[in-house]
């Protein structure tokens, strides 16, 4: 029970916040209306994201220091998780963005910059299977990964700031947090940020578990 606290915490948080973002009450807002439910969902898909992939960052730079395969495992299956989530983070926009401003992807700069992002993390599993030396693999997408991360936040988070976006928090436009989300919905919200992040760590331990003992049964083999 003492090392499983925080998934029975990820599970009851991430239930709090699906009953009370779908059944709870929302501000009644022009174009946005009921959707706004959706920033339950589809904001903490990019938290999550954003958490993993940091992860990942921080391994590949032990893994450099340090040489251990386990580092290496941790994170590429945080990039894999990562990117499940980035997956689910643009789905759910896309339905979003379709019904609030015409479009399931209108030219927009933190889009377009989340698309490619996408495919610089999509990039870094092709190369890895691209490698079959064991070593030669895990030292260059390591390196490949310390440099993909911050490209990442200059394309989602800086240049989207720094021109006109339809996204809020961009462009000069306020944030939900300012303006549309009331007194019920920030716990909802936060609830669910934290609820998703833990329940995308649970995953990736439980892929990284996988993976040592496939390795372990490669050895025996």
């Amino acid at each position: 029970m003492r090392k499983n606290w925080w998934k029975i915490l990820a599970a009851v948080f991430v239930s709090a916040s699906v009953i009370g973002g779908f059944m709870g009450p929302v501000p009644v807002l022009p174009i946005l209306n009921e959707t706004i439910r959706n920033v339950y969902f589809h904001v903490p898909m990019w938290f999550t994201m954003i958490t993993l992939y940091l992860i990942s960052v921080i391994y590949s730079i032990k893994y450099l220091s340090s040489g251990k395969p386990e580092h290496d495992l941790i994170a590429v299956e945080s990039v894999n998780t990562g990117i499940i989530f980035c997956f689910l983070g643009l789905l759910t926009g896309m339905q979003w963005a379709n019904i609030t401003w015409g479009a399931p992807w209108p030219n927009d700069p933190k889009l377009n910059g989340s698309a490619i992002a996408t495919l610089m993390y999509l990039a870094y599993l092709v190369l890895r299977n691209a490698l079959d030396e064991e070593q030669k693999r895990a030292r260059i997408s390591a390196v490949y990964n310390i440099f993909a991360f911050p490209i990442l936040v200059v394309l989602i988070y800086i240049l989207p700031k720094m021109t006109d976006s339809l996204h809020p928090g961009s462009g000069g436009n306020s944030n939900f947090s300012e303006i549309d989300m009331d007194n019920y919905m920030r716990p909802v919200f936060y609830t669910a940020v934290v609820g998703w992040i833990l329940t995308g760590v649970w995953i990736s331990t439980l892929r990284y578990r996988i993976r040592l003992l496939e390795n372990k049964a490669n050895k025996i083999d």
